[in-house]
């Protein structure tokens, strides 16, 4: 197969032109910055992609809106417990990853016990993961440890440090995707969950552990998000929602479910963040650039659907 036929090519064909025609716009210079600030707030949209990722490779209905809230959720209760002691930092962070656990199992159940469609549930979920951030952070803003800023906001050998975590994690999904019996569940029930079923496939472990993982690392992004920002606000997450999904999409996964692309996610996370740099330079606010990205994904959308239809 062409490289240019390749699923993740055109998210990073993308990227590199979306950071070329920034460059252009400073006349070439900071380009070293600009690479820098993209692996890193890339690296946010990159982790939260993975799970979403997995979620949507279950097929159509399958998303996780409740992403933002189990960041803010996950940001705002380990930061709250480190109370500043780097002693407090593996501990804190097992706080995040227990909390979006604690979010995964409780989006699961409610798919699965009372039979809510995984996006009103998840949504539902939000709302509630919310209010208790709310509740727990009364207007404080707890700044992290100060060597875990450090190490959020430095980098190794010229790499940001952000940038190593979310490409180990890429790498971690990349061989459970293609080198795990539940990465073909996980494909297998994308593809035709009546047949996995017939087939032997455990559907329900597999949408369980599918949606727990989502959110786990939607809680370790809050607690990487938070730390590396200098404290959890109660919007920190808010628009890793339709970064989180815009990133699957561009990255050349199957909207349609069962098919899943790991460095497309990288792409996408990258093409994202430059995007939004070429517009902060072009001096336009959010309110464009929610319209842009919606516009890409409905782009997108529309001819994956095409192409399947003449497929």
């Amino acid at each position: 197969m062409t490289i240019w036929k390749a699923p993740w090519f055109w998210s990073w064909a993308a990227g590199a032109l979306a950071f070329a025609a920034t460059l252009l716009l400073t006349d070439g210079r900071n380009g070293g910055d600009l690479l820098s600030a993209a692996l890193t707030f890339a690296s946010f949209s990159a982790i939260v992609g993975i799970g979403q990722m997995f979620v949507i490779t279950l097929g159509p209905g399958n998303v996780d809106l409740s992403i933002p809230a189990s960041m803010t959720l996950a940001g705002t209760l380990s930061l709250k417990f480190m109370g500043g002691d780097a002693a407090l930092i593996v501990p804190g962070l097992m706080v995040a990853l227990g909390v979006g656990f604690g979010a995964g199992v409780f989006n699961y159940l409610l798919i699965r016990l009372l039979r809510i469609p995984p996006i009103i549930a998840t949504l539902s979920a939000s709302f509630i993961f919310q209010s208790i951030a709310i509740w727990s952070n009364r207007g404080l803003r707890i700044k992290p440890p100060q060597s875990l800023s450090d190490f959020t906001t430095g980098a190794t050998l010229g790499v940001p440090n952000l940038a190593l975590v979310a490409l180990v994690l890429a790498v971690i999904a990349w061989v459970i995707l293609d080198r795990s019996i539940f990465g073909r569940w996980l494909s297998a029930f994308g593809q035709n969950e009546r047949a996995a079923r017939l087939s032997g496939v455990p559907i329900e472990g597999v949408r369980a552990l599918t949606y727990i993982g989502c959110a786990t690392l939607a809680g370790l992004t809050g607690f990487l998000l938070a730390s590396f920002s200098g404290g959890a606000a109660l919007n920190m997450g808010t628009e890793y929602l339709l970064v989180s999904i815009a990133v699957v999409v561009i990255g050349g996964s199957s909207i349609a479910g069962g098919n899943s692309n790991v460095p497309g996610i990288w792409g996408g996370a990258l093409f994202m963040f430059l995007i939004v740099s070429m517009l902060n330079s072009y001096g336009l606010g959010a309110g464009v650039r929610l319209i842009v990205t919606g516009g890409i994904i409905i782009g997108i959308v529309a001819a994956a659907s095409k192409k399947g239809a003449r497929a």
